[in-house]
């Protein structure tokens, strides 16, 4: 039975920031809420709650977490309540209850679960416990906010690297997995709700299980997952070189249903950047990883993170970076330029490089990754894909959005099928052939069906 105690003010309007891993947080506060009898709205002017689910990844991230707040002080009614959540709540509660003194309530990124608490109560407050991360377990409502055919399955929170750049293991404390009966479990139930693609996310899949010191856990948990009789994708994000085996290659190539892509950040190729930012992985190392994919997995999607302008990078480090880029054969490539945090190891070192330089080498590598990734793209031109079907574009009623198995959604390029009458259904496989290249999209037509399972109906967000 809903609890309609609430219903006399009871509109909440909801923003997640930052990764899918807060994307599902941000699920199971929605869930809750909607469970509770809450009503989503996606007019933040006539919510009577404004949640916002934050990150502080980067300084960029932090300034993005500024200015939401900002607009919907700005643009809400004056009885609505401003709730924040999530990472920046962490590390900068004091800076936040400064800027925003009105904010009513504050809840930590390992307490989603006090969301009807920061609702319900009539006075401002915080939730902040000494747990930095959160684990749904399935016990917890969860409502779906992505397209009704793909899902994020978070297997882990935290991390046991210590990357010099990086502040997330601070923010969100040590590395720990669920068990696979509890992603299984979940796994099943997103299945069950006619979710067709299913995106593995941790901060490293390959550490899962290491809390628990088990070796080889995500071969042994595709396995399982494999091992459901049904037509699904099953997506790897975020797999570290150094994490790619035999034993998880040989997995993935065992069976179409786990897509041919990895998302695997190096950050660097050169030796002494990739030991000064304690990476562990050398330029041999990454490079052998690549060409063993190719090899193995001749039609895996490979995309890749890099960084500029790290502490000490000479012009001769990046002109290595700008080359790699050219020759390596990526399918999608990230830029970032170094930020400095000034918890993160790499703050204190010597030889920072200026803005402007940082932006100077931005500018040449995306010029090299473009040119690059437009050539691996053009050889797609006159294949036969497998493509799932998005829903109508943007741009056009009689355009469609779709993706093949090497194209992850929100991140990367899509498919433009340039012909929409043929009624080609959401959530549905189609043989697609790709016919030419427009920026990072390819532009394809659609040949025949080939299915997929039901969707799901679309949540609120």
């Amino acid at each position: 039975m809903l609890d309609r105690t609430v219903n006399f003010q009871n509109k909440f309007h909801f923003t997640s920031l930052g990764c899918a891993r807060n994307l599902v947080d941000s699920e199971v506060m929605i869930g809750q809420l909607l469970k509770a009898g809450f009503e989503c709205t996606g007019e933040a002017e006539e919510a009577d709650y404004l949640v916002v689910n934050t990150c502080s990844f980067l300084e960029a991230s932090r300034q993005e977490g500024y200015e939401t707040i900002r607009e919907l002080f700005a643009c809400k009614k004056g009885s609505a309540k401003v709730i924040v959540a999530g990472c920046m709540v962490n590390k900068f509660k004091d800076e936040l209850k400064e800027r925003f003194p009105q904010i009513h309530y504050l809840i930590g990124s390992g307490d989603v679960e006090k969301i009807l608490d920061a609702v319900k109560s009539g006075e401002a407050g915080e939730a902040l416990s000494p747990v930095r991360s959160y684990l749904e377990w399935g016990e917890i409502p969860r409502a779906l906010s992505t397209p009704r055919h793909y899902a994020y399955l978070k297997i882990a929170e935290g991390c046991k690297k210590r990357c010099a750049f990086c502040i997330i293991p601070a923010i969100k404390g040590p590395l720990r997995s669920k068990t696979n009966e509890q992603v299984m479990k979940e796994f099943n139930a997103l299945l069950t709700q006619g979710v067709f693609e299913i995106i593995l996310i941790a901060q490293d899949l390959g550490d899962y299980g290491k809390d628990r010191r088990e070796k080889g856990a995500l071969a042994q948990l595709l396995r399982e997952m494999l091992g459901v009789k049904k037509d699904f994708w099953i997506r790897l994000l975020y797999l570290y070189p150094d994490e790619i085996d035999d034993e998880l290659i040989s997995v993935i190539k065992s069976d179409p249903r786990i897509c041919p892509y990895l998302d695997m950040p190096i950050q660097h190729i050169d030796d002494t950047m990739l030991k000064a930012m304690h990476r562990k992985t050398s330029r041999l190392q990454i490079t052998e990883t690549i060409e063993k994919l190719r090899r193995e997995i001749p039609s895996i999607a490979i995309r890749t993170s890099l960084m500029v302008g790290f502490p000490g990078e000479s012009e001769e480090q990046f002109q290595e970076l700008v080359h790699f880029v050219k020759g390596a054969k990526l399918d999608h490539v990230g830029i970032f330029q170094f930020s400095l945090e000034k918890e993160a190891y790499a703050a204190s070192l010597p030889d920072q490089i200026p803005a402007e330089e940082k932006q100077r080498r931005f500018d040449i590598l995306a010029k090299a990754q473009q040119k690059a990734v437009a050539k691996r793209a053009e050889q797609m031109i006159g294949k036969r894909l497998t493509a799932l079907i998005e829903g109508p574009h943007p741009d056009s009623e009689f355009l469609i959005s779709a993706r093949h198995a090497g194209q992850c959604p929100d991140i990367d390029g899509q498919i433009i099928i340039n012909d929409a009458r043929n009624g080609a259904g959401v959530g549905k496989l189609y043989e697609v052939e790709i016919t030419d290249v427009a920026g990072y999209d390819l532009i394809g037509r659609t040949i025949s069906p080939i299915g997929g399972g039901p969707c799901r109906k679309l949540s609120c967000v």
